[in-house]
């Protein structure tokens, strides 16, 4: 299984503006570095959580169909806009929207085959199975409050500690208030 991002999100979930206000930097001479820092703390927090912050278009890729069901390993899921899969003759295929149901509410959400269908024959080889979703809880006024508040966190520690220690030994580890804030939005593993 891998996860590829097909389509960006448009936006961070935290403006520099934001972060800076946070951080109460009133200078733009660090604006490039704290918008990287937003950058790689928003991959934290998604990675951590198993969510999409901001809409994005993601491609779930399989080698085959799972004996039960497809659980989509980003939430909140939006969509599935497509599932293709490689037939037994190798041909690639759209496999009909009305021939599987979703179920976006559940965290992760699942893809069964519908009542009275199964899965599609599918090819023996390493990604033949690709469903292409949109996760993400819309435009970055929509992600919650307390992820924001982590990201924020996590950018203003990163700022003031920017290598792994000090001249004096001293590691400095991600606050807890961090994982404390985003462990509420965490979804549970797929394995």
């Amino acid at each position: 299984m891998s996860l590829v991002v097909s389509s960006d999100p448009a936006t961070n979930p935290v403006t520099v503006t934001e972060a800076k206000s946070h951080m109460r930097v009133d200078t733009s001479d660090d604006d490039t570095l704290i918008g990287g820092l937003i950058t790689g703390a928003t991959l934290y927090a998604q990675t951590y959580t198993g969510r999409a912050f901001v809409t994005q278009t993601l491609e779930l890729r399989l080698d085959e169909f799972p004996a039960t069901e497809i659980r989509l390993p980003k939430s909140p899921s939006q969509s599935v806009t497509s599932i293709q899969y490689v037939d037994t003759d190798g041909a690639t295929q759209t496999w009909s929207s009305g021939e599987y149901v979703v179920d976006a509410n559940s965290k992760p959400a699942r893809v069964r085959p519908d009542v009275d269908e199964d899965w599609p024959s599918v090819r023996s080889q390493m990604d033949a199975v690709i469903v292409t979703f949109v996760a993400g809880y819309g435009a970055a006024g929509d992600v919650p409050e307390g992820i924001k508040l982590a990201i924020k966190h996590l950018v203003a520690h990163w700022y003031e500690n920017r290598e792994g220690s000090t001249v004096d030994m001293k590691v400095h580890l991600v606050p807890l208030a961090i994982d404390a804030l985003l462990t509420q939005y965490r979804i549970p593993d797929l394995g």
